[in-house]
């Protein structure tokens, strides 16, 4: 049939239809190449066709271009709430590992269609089309993402960083008999410090990849309640899922927040979360063997000195930015799935000095952004080149250095035992 309609199509070159039913045709047949090469012929011809443009983010999807297929699915969410479009870009968003964005989705389509069910979805996100909780969801209702899907493959550079937590971390999972022989505990805890945007999540999320356990991203609004009492509650709770799913990574973002100095906290509440956050790095009341806790935080001088006392935060590492190595590796995954043009990666890093990975992506999303304006005229994406992305970066200025200049100050005047001299040492200070 599909030698046939080529045939006709000969004779009709502009028959919209007769194109059209050859590109299902090889979507049927699983070539999605030839399908994308004719529907992007119909679109420059219909390029308002909603149908034609969702058949194009699904080739796009098929041959593994995800971020293309969500640039188009966004477009067309805009214009119609219809379910086909959510469902293709909450996959989208799964295959990216952006867990978070593809509950937003999945709910999205719960509100809108109540009875929509979707095994996949059921399976991966905390949220459930029949209102059962699923395997995210602890029975005391804390939500996790079991296993990441990510490694330390997947991060660019950060090798001490690796190296620590493999020490602290990955080999007392892999030799447990050698720890236990010395009497050590398999656990603890780790704080990553350092500018903002420069991975300290992902290396968390990495790491629970790495050693195959269950992950609990803690953000503080799961835990700070008004209601006096519930705050510590929430915090035992947490700790209480991580003990019935060991081995578990627990990893907390901006841990100042939540471990401030009891000498700057003024409300009593605020030094019995801190004291009740101390009692479950003890363990006092349960064995925390297997639980790993990794706090993040951009200010680590805010916080109570007690947590850094051994059995603790015992493992402190500085997380500095990108060297040129890794800025390279972050470039090269960054645009991975996306339209490019023999993007110079190694190019890119060189020119982007002081940036962080967070600035990475962002001049990255700069880039795309004077792209997308092209791409408006005639619906389809125009590749990426290695000087799109060198204007971007020129329009940006790295985020870290306003960080370095505040945390210089720390390193200089406040460095109690040498804390900080891995701030000194990467601004080539002499201590």
């Amino acid at each position: 049939m599909l030698e046939n309609l080529l045939e006709a199509l000969k004779l009709s070159p502009n028959n919209i239809p007769l194109k059209y039913q050859i590109t299902k045709l090889y979507m049927q047949n699983n070539d999605f190449e030839e399908a994308e090469k004719h529907l992007l012929e119909i679109i420059k011809v219909e390029p308002d066709n909603m149908e034609f443009k969702f058949e194009l983010a699904q080739c796009f999807y098929r041959q593994n271009k995800v971020s293309t297929a969500e640039i188009l699915l966004e477009e067309l969410i805009e214009q119609s709430d219809d379910t086909r479009y959510l469902e293709l870009l909450c996959y989208c968003q799964l295959k990216q590992e952006n867990y978070r964005e593809a509950q937003k989705s999945y709910q999205n389509i719960l509100e809108a269609n109540p009875n929509f069910k979707n095994a996949d979805f059921d399976e991966k996100l905390k949220v459930s089309s029949n209102g059962d909780k699923d395997s995210f969801v602890d029975e005391d209702g804390i939500a996790f993402y079991k296993k990441p899907d990510i490694s330390f493959k997947d991060i660019g550079g950060m090798e001490h960083v690796k190296n620590e937590i493999s020490l602290k971390i990955i080999k007392p999972l892999t030799h447990k008999e050698l720890y236990k022989a010395y009497g050590k505990k398999i656990g603890g805890g780790i704080l990553l410090y350092g500018p903002p945007g420069c991975g300290k999540t992902h290396i968390a999320r990495a790491t629970a990849g790495e050693i195959n356990a269950n992950f609990i991203n803690v953000g503080i609004n799961d835990i700070l309640d008004m209601w006096i009492g519930n705050s510590e509650k929430n915090l035992h709770e947490i700790f209480e899922t991580a003990r019935r799913n060991t081995p578990c990574v627990i990893f907390i973002d901006e841990i100042d927040a939540l471990g401030a100095n009891r000498n700057d906290v003024s409300k009593t509440t605020g030094r019995t979360v801190i004291n009740q956050f101390l009692a479950e790095l003890d363990g006092l009341d349960a064995d925390n063997e297997g639980i790993l806790i990794i706090g993040a935080t951009n200010a680590p001088w805010y916080l109570d000195p007690a947590f850094r006392r051994p059995g603790r935060f015992d493992r402190i590492i500085f997380v500095s930015p990108p060297d040129i190595e890794a800025k390279t590796s972050i470039f090269t995954i960054q645009l991975r799935n996306k339209p490019t043009d023999n993007i110079d990666c190694q190019a890119l890093a060189k020119n982007s000095k002081d940036f962080s990975g967070a600035d990475i992506k962002a001049a990255i999303d700069i880039a795309i952004e004077s792209k997308l304006e092209s791409a408006f005229a005639d619906g389809i994406p125009k590749p990426l080149t290695t000087k799109d992305i060198l204007k971007a970066i020129k329009k940006m200025k790295p985020s870290t250095k306003e960080w370095f200049g505040s945390a210089k100050n720390y390193a200089l005047y406040s460095n109690d035992g040498g804390l900080y001299d891995e701030i000194l040492d990467y601004l080539k200070i002499k201590k």
